[in-house]
């Protein structure tokens, strides 16, 4: 018996219709369309995977299915193995070509394509892979990266309607054969504190952004409470796809010429370019997930200190904006960047703790993209040789972005009655202030695990020594020619922001 020719479309993290290419061409082939998404066991269970992430995924497609249910189709998603499930495919199925997008992810998916791409090899089955946000794969030089980027956001996007699109349906005895075990109710159960995923929120996030939220962008971007509704809060959207950077890019440009705030849509659109910036490092030095992208670091060894690892997780440091910034983080899964850089400061610099540590905060970020958060890192840490190296005051970041000391008394109950002017240093009220305050520090509030500025001091001593070292600016030199589109153009001609081109 002949087996149905097919073509499947298999969602990665590209969780949308609208300017999705790989559905776009895949619709035109002209065969029927599968749609599948896998919550694979082996990279649920990496180190840098939390279930705040799959809730968000299981969102997303569940936001889709709404939109297909009205044609009486839907994405089937498996809770197996990639291979597995292709394996059982093909034996139903003719499956002509495999169409995704090309995942910026970590070194378990990288492989597991590897392996996928000899597996349909094998089976003569054409993978189609499409290109993500304006990330190149095999990227020979920088040269014209931004040029070609530039190029990219301003195509056309990819559109095909729901309504236009053959798809299969599977036998639902098959289906249930294949799909493997139930998702775990954490997974499809939606949690308030988070953000939820899927494309229709994408566009409203998006829309409340640039119609309003916008104005105080540049003004409320550092600061750890107002940043929640002050940033535009796209990043878990575009992390899974559920709107293109391209459509976010077309869109935001559109409100340029009338916007109150010019200088504001600027400093985001460039963010934006950024955000593609590290992705495209990512992907072209990989290692860095696990190696120091300065070579010359290699000898620098800071000892773990579990209790401080501890202390520094659970918001328990004695550091106030250090610790609201931890527990802010577990609890809704957002912090913002400044906050974000602050926090890997005191880890890597107060805490003397390696960088290879903060897995932890790969799993606590609903929006981790691999491809930011390790070269992130690694700036933030010191270990590039070749960014300007900022050892954070949480002292003063504290009383400069939450001056008020809103966001501290919200995560830190227990310093509530505090007043502003002893809020951000309790450590030193007097036993007479401590009791007036209702704030034991030792017991209800721990004191400091470390003295701020003696370990900043001693870590500055290091890292700057280090940077004089000729391996370090070798290594550095190296580094900027790969990763810098002109490494001889003065910096601040680099960064220089331009108007956006509708």
């Amino acid at each position: 018996m002949n087996k149905p020719a097919i073509n499947i479309v298999w969602f990665k993290r590209d969780l949308r219709f609208f300017d999705n290419e790989a559905l776009f061409h895949a619709h035109q082939s002209g065969l029927p369309l599968l749609l599948v998404y896998f919550f694979e066991p082996s990279v649920m269970n990496y180190d840098d995977a939390d279930v705040r992430h799959w809730r968000f995924i299981y969102e997303s497609i569940q936001d889709l299915q709404l939109k297909l249910n009205i044609f009486d189709t839907e994405i089937y998603f498996f809770h197996n193995e990639v291979e597995t499930v292709f394996q059982e495919l093909i034996k139903n199925f003719e499956i002509n070509a495999v169409f995704s997008h090309q995942e910026i992810g970590n070194k378990l998916t990288f492989d597991r394509d590897i392996s996928m791409q000899k597996f349909f090899n094998d089976k003569n089955i054409v993978w189609k892979e499409f290109q993500l946000h304006g990330v190149i794969r095999k990227l020979k030089s920088r040269s014209d990266w931004d040029k070609r980027w530039e190029n990219v956001m301003r195509a056309e996007p990819k559109i095909v309607k729901e309504s236009e699109l053959n798809l299969v349906s599977l036998d639902l005895d098959f289906y249930n054969q294949i799909k493997g075990a139930n998702l775990p109710t954490e997974i499809t159960t939606p949690n308030k504190n988070f953000q939820q995923g899927g494309e229709d929120l994408a566009w409203r996030y998006l829309n409340s952004f640039v119609k309003e939220r916008y104005v105080n962008y540049s003004k409320h971007i550092s600061k750890p409470a107002l940043s929640r509704t002050g940033c535009s809060r796209l990043s878990p959207y575009l992390a899974y796809g559920n709107i293109s950077m391209r459509a976010v890019y077309q869109y935001t440009n559109q409100f340029y010429e009338t916007a109150k705030n010019k200088r504001a849509i600027l400093n985001f659109v460039s963010r934006l370019h950024w955000h593609c910036h590290f992705m495209q490092k990512f992907e072209d030095e990989c290692r860095m997930e696990f190696e120091n992208v300065n070579r010359a670091y290699d000898v620098l060894i800071k000892p773990k200190n579990e209790a401080y690892i501890k202390a520094w997780q659970e918001g328990k440091t004695g550091v106030p904006i250090v610790d609201a910034c931890m527990r802010c983080l577990v609890a809704t899964g957002y912090i913002n960047f400044r906050m974000r850089a602050m926090v890997v400061s005191f880890f890597t610099f107060n805490l003397w703790q390696d960088w290879r540590e903060l897995h932890f905060l790969a799993r606590q970020f609903l929006d981790y993209e691999p491809g930011i958060h390790y070269p992130q890192i690694q700036m933030q840490s010191g270990t590039t040789g070749i960014n300007t190296i900022r050892i954070y005051s949480p002292i003063k970041n504290s009383q400069e972005h939450d001056s008020e000391g809103v966001f501290i008394k919200k995560w830190l109950p227990e310093l509530a009655e505090i007043p502003v002017d002893l809020l951000h240093e309790p450590w030193k009220m007097n036993e007479l202030e401590q009791q007036f305050y209702n704030c034991k520090i030792g017991v209800y509030y721990p004191e400091p695990i470390v003295n701020i500025e003696e370990t900043r001091k001693y870590a500055s001593d290091i890292v700057w020594s280090f940077r004089k070292k000729d391996e370090v600016k070798q290594e550095g030199k190296r580094i900027l020619q790969k990763h810098v589109s002109n490494p001889n153009k003065p910096k601040n001609a680099r960064s220089k922001k331009t108007k956006p081109t509708p």
